[in-house]
Formats: structure tokens, C-alpha cells, sequence
């Protein structure tokens, strides 16, 4: 979820006035939402790595012009959003997404090694039916399913209508369950 946009406007204006120490806040406060953007993206370590520093030079040059209209969350996203796409594009990437967030893979000490298996299992088979999807629902698709992000905030980065958006998540949805039935 966002964090306090009242502490980031805070921030943001103690930068502006000169406070470097603000900024190396701010970037403690979104490094990880950053990288993990980026890691889902882009499918792997050091991909997200090296969008997640550029995101924080951006962040860290361009913070001058950002307006207070939409919350420091949203222009962060769409910031990760952009660097993450421009990098797939660059690279040509085939494979887009790989979930090995280690919160969804944190596992009790109590469970057995079945059980531990067949999470593994689901999250390779989510991932297999993920990279089909084509871009445009990919992002959406994580945004809201994994981020937890409103369509309204989402249209904020994006730049899309609601409408547009909900299609977007609502055809992905299908293709998911569609494939994941498949596999």
C-alpha cells in the first residue's frame, strides 16, 4: 500500500530546500516497492537491480518538478513503470515475469517438503501462464494482483482510462484462469 502521502510531500519539500537527507528517506521508503515492480517486470535480479538504481536517479533529478497533483507513490510507479518497459524493449526480452518475491514464497518451518513442493509447483505454473500474456495486461494484471494498486491509481501511471484499464485486467483475469486450467 501507498505510503503516507503527508510524509512524502514532507520530504519531498525538505529536498527541494536543500535536505539530502530526505531523499535517502524517501529512497529507504520505496527501494523495495521499486525493485519489486521492476523484479516482476523484468523476471530476474539484476535486471530489477539496475532499473531500481536508475529509477532512484531519476527520482533523485527529476524530483524539482514534481507537482503534488498525484501522490509521490503514483509518479514513483509510473517512473518504474517506464524505465521497466524501455529495458524490456531494449533488450528485447522474451520472458517478462518471474515471481520469486520471497514473501509469497516465505514458508512456515512446520510445513513438509509436500507441501513446500506443490507452492513451488503453483508459483512456476502462475508464472508460465503470466509470460503468455501480452504486455499491456501483464502490467495491469500486476499492478492490481500484486501491488494492490486502485484502477484509478493505475490510470495515474498509466495514463489510461479506468475503462480501458478494467478491460485490460478483466481479459488477463480470464486468460489467467483459462491457461492456468490448461497447465
Amino acid at each position: 500500500m501507498p505510503v503516507n502521502s503527508d510524509i512524502d510531500f514532507a520530504l519531498v519539500e525538505k529536498f527541494l530546500e536543500g535536505d539530502q537527507t530526505a531523499f535517502n528517506k524517501l529512497a529507504a521508503l520505496y527501494q523495495k516497492k521499486i525493485y519489486w515492480h521492476a523484479r516482476r517486470m523484468l523476471g530476474n535480479h539484476l535486471d530489477a537491480d539496475e532499473v531500481t538504481q536508475e529509477v532512484l536517479l531519476v527520482m533523485y533529478d527529476k524530483l524539482y518538478s514534481f507537482n503534488f497533483q498525484s501522490s509521490l507513490f503514483t509518479w514513483i510507479y509510473k517512473i518504474t513503470s517506464t524505465r521497466s518497459l524501455n529495458y524490456l524493449k531494449k533488450r528485447n526480452f522474451k520472458k517478462f515475469l518471474f515471481l520469486d518475491d520471497p514473501n509469497v514464497m516465505e514458508m512456515n518451518s512446520q510445513e513438509d517438503i509436500v507441501q513446500r513442493t506443490e507452492d513451488k509447483e503453483k508459483l512456476e505454473k502462475l508464472n508460465t501462464v503470466l509470460q503468455k500474456l501480452p504486455v499491456k495486461q501483464r502490467e495491469v494484471f500486476i499492478l492490481r494482483k500484486f501491488e494492490g494498486l486502485s484502477y484509478e491509481e493505475i490510470a495515474d501511471i498509466k495514463n489510461k482510462s479506468v475503462g480501458a484499464l478494467k478491460a485490460n485486467y478483466f481479459h488477463a483475469l480470464n486468460k489467467v484462469t483459462e491457461l492456468m486450467d490448461e497447465e
